[in-house]
Parts: C-alpha cells; sequence; structure tokens
C-alpha cells in the first residue's frame, strides 16, 4: 500500500461497501430488493436517522480495522491520507451537494493524549481532494464520555445527549450550510446523531454522513443491525 493505493493482493481482501446498500445510514444490503425503490433498509424506513444520507468506503472487519486502528491509537497518521481517497470514492454525486465539511470532534483530554483527531485528518484530506473547505474545529465536545464500543445502543445514545455543540464562533460557518460530517466508524450512530443535532440546531441547511467503514447489516428475518 503505497501513496493512498492498495496492491492488488491487498485490494482483492478488501470489503468495500458498493451498491446495493442503505442509502440513509450507509449499510450493506444484501441485495436490492431489501431497499426497496428508495434504497432505505428497514431499519432506516421505520426510524429514519436525523442526517440525510451515509456513506462509508468499507464494511468494518478485520480488513479495514488494519487502516482505521493504527490511525487512532498508534500513531500512524499516514492512513488518513489512504482512508481519505477511498472515502472521496465512496462518497460520489454526495460531494456535489455539500458546501463544508466537518470531522467528528474529540474531547479536550482526549486530544491533548493523542495530539491529533484522526476524523480531522481525513476531513481535510477529503477537502483537498474534493475542493470543498472543512472548518476542522466547527465542532466541540462539551464533556468527556464514555468509551462506545462496550455500550448497547440505547446506552451509547444517553451517553451521546448534549455532549456536542458547535464551537462559539463557529456557527456563521455552519449556519445555511450543507454540511457533510465525517468520522472513522459508523456503528449504531448515536455519535453521528448527537453531531448532527448540534449542526442542525446551528442552522445548517442539512447534514450527509461519510466514515471510513460502517460496521453491521441488516437481518432479513428481524430487521435489525446485527454486529460483524
Amino acid at each position: 500500500m503505497t501513496d493512498g493505493a492498495f496492491c492488488s493482493t491487498c485490494f482483492q481482501a478488501a470489503h468495500r461497501i458498493v451498491s446495493p446498500f442503505c442509502h440513509r445510514c450507509g449499510v450493506p444490503l444484501e441485495n436490492e430488493g431489501l431497499g426497496g425503490a428508495q434504497s432505505c433498509c428497514a431499519v432506516c424506513e421505520a426510524h429514519p436517522p436525523v442526517w440525510r444520507s451515509a456513506r462509508a468506503a468499507f464494511v468494518y472487519d478485520a480488513w479495514s480495522r488494519r487502516l482505521i486502528l493504527p490511525l487512532k491509537y498508534s500513531d500512524h497518521t499516514e492512513n488518513a491520507a489512504v482512508l481519505a481517497r477511498h472515502m472521496t470514492s465512496a462518497a460520489g454525486d454526495m460531494l456535489k451537494t455539500v458546501t463544508v465539511i466537518v470531522p467528528v470532534p474529540l474531547y479536550r483530554t482526549r486530544l491533548w493524549k493523542r495530539r491529533y483527531n484522526q476524523a480531522g485528518l481525513m476531513a481535510q484530506g477529503i477537502s483537498r481532494l474534493a475542493g470543498v473547505p472543512c472548518v476542522v474545529d466547527a465542532l466541540q465536545r462539551v464533556r468527556s464520555t464514555k468509551a462506545l464500543a462496550r455500550l448497547s445502543a440505547g446506552e451509547r445514545e444517553r451517553e451521546m445527549e448534549h455532549a456536542v455543540r458547535v464551537r462559539k464562533g463557529r456557527e456563521n460557518r455552519i449556519c445555511g450550510q450543507a454540511v457533510l460530517l465525517v468520522d472513522d466508524v459508523l456503528t449504531t450512530g448515536s455519535t453521528a446523531g448527537a453531531c448532527t443535532e448540534a449542526l442542525m440546531k446551528a442552522g445548517a441547511s442539512s447534514v450527509d454522513i461519510l466514515v471510513a467503514a460502517r460496521t453491521g447489516r441488516v437481518d432479513e428475518q428481524n430487521p435489525r443491525y446485527v454486529q460483524e
């Protein structure tokens, strides 16, 4: 893997998310019939997310974790450029409809410890590739939250309630804008939902989500997210 490109062997192992997928949450669908005419999974049809649409470059699995986890925890910031390139490709026409790019924020103590925000690095990379401005500090986490990985969907939602706001002084960069919210992984959508609500409260005209990887799939017999 060099300069954002994979060798043929590596690329064959990647589980890219391509059609069919749910256009509301980005989850891959087993067949086009599951999405219906609106390309919307059963979960989103029953409980529409607060954002407009979502895209992901890859399924969150062992292969994509080899890119994402070293970026988040081991200072492999070069992986941000690799992921940004493939996220930009996965976004497709979405990038023609947005006017500003905003990353999901880290709480200040976590940012100080890590020294960078991985979502911010990816957002800046997408901005350069797509020619869409990025406001890297538009959102702010106002309190520390528990690690969400081991929490249920309901627990995540409660944990993220009122945890994010638009940073004071950045409202004019958000009001009236079609925002592209960038993060590394989309799971239950609690973090993305909290960020979307903060952006819409600040006057954003719309919010779309673009992530490096998406967890879960839709169970045909019992529509719900099933973690990989």
